[in-house]
């Protein structure tokens, strides 16, 4: 019996993860792995005309906490104004803190180039938190934990020099698990602005064609772990 495993997604915003690699959660879900979700926002200034951006705010985390719960995990948002995401020290240790508590085998975050300031943002933030939480004399209230795997997810909105280096498939009943819990927020199904289900659920059947498989969602790697080892041509 396979090692049970932690795999955080960390989103500058409620949704990034749960649309971009929703379908990889899933599937570690259904393998009896821990999923744990944090976004940095709630993202709440995609707020429906009309609507209050604070009741917004608290619905957006409320989508977070189901997802998670739909996956048999847990879903953590940072009290943060959406789109005032601050590039600093004190972010990356509370991001580091986050991580030594969840202590997670992979990390799942934003690739660098985003439309996005939050989305990029994140992706330093996320980086260096990552570095942060793995030394030993970096001294916080919890215990060191280096998370060995870190991938960027794929998202239209960060599409700028992404190109697609790690394809991960996932069965009929994981892509079921995810559209059905993804559709649980707003923005997701109600949005006009664009089509979200629509797209991922499209891409990820793209992504499984390309990959000779049903399903699959793509990941970048940091550039200085990539290299493929063989031993011959």
């Amino acid at each position: 019996m396979s090692e049970k495993i932690t795999i955080l997604g960390i989103g500058g915003h409620v949704g990034d993860m749960e649309l971009t690699a929703g379908g990889v959660l899933a599937s570690h879900a259904l393998k009896g792995d821990r999923v744990v979700t944090l976004a940095l926002t709630a993202g709440e200034r995609g707020v429906p005309a009309g609507r209050i951006m604070s009741e917004y705010r608290e619905q957006k985390v409320n989508e977070a906490n189901e997802f998670a719960k739909m996956l048999g995990g847990e879903a953590i948002v940072f009290d943060i104004p959406d789109g005032e995401l601050q590039d600093n020290d004190d972010m990356r240790y509370r991001v580091c803190d986050v991580i030594r508590q969840v202590k997670p085998n992979i990390i799942i975050t934003h690739f660098k180039n985003s439309m996005h300031k939050d989305h990029m943002t994140t992706h330093r933030i996320v980086n260096d938190a990552r570095f942060y939480a793995g030394l030993a004399s970096f001294e916080r209230e919890l215990p060191n934990h280096f998370a060995s795997k870190l991938y960027y997810a794929e998202n239209w909105e960060d599409a700028v020099d992404y190109r697609p280096y790690v394809y991960v498939d996932f069965s009929q009943e994981a892509y079921d698990l995810w559209v059905k819990a993804v559709s649980t927020h707003w923005f997701v199904t109600g949005s006009k602005s664009f089509p979200y289900l629509e797209y991922y659920k499209h891409l990820a059947r793209v992504r499984g064609i390309e990959a000779r498989k049903q399903y699959a969602e793509t990941f970048m790697i940091p550039e200085e772990t990539m290299r493929l080892r063989q031993s011959e041509l």
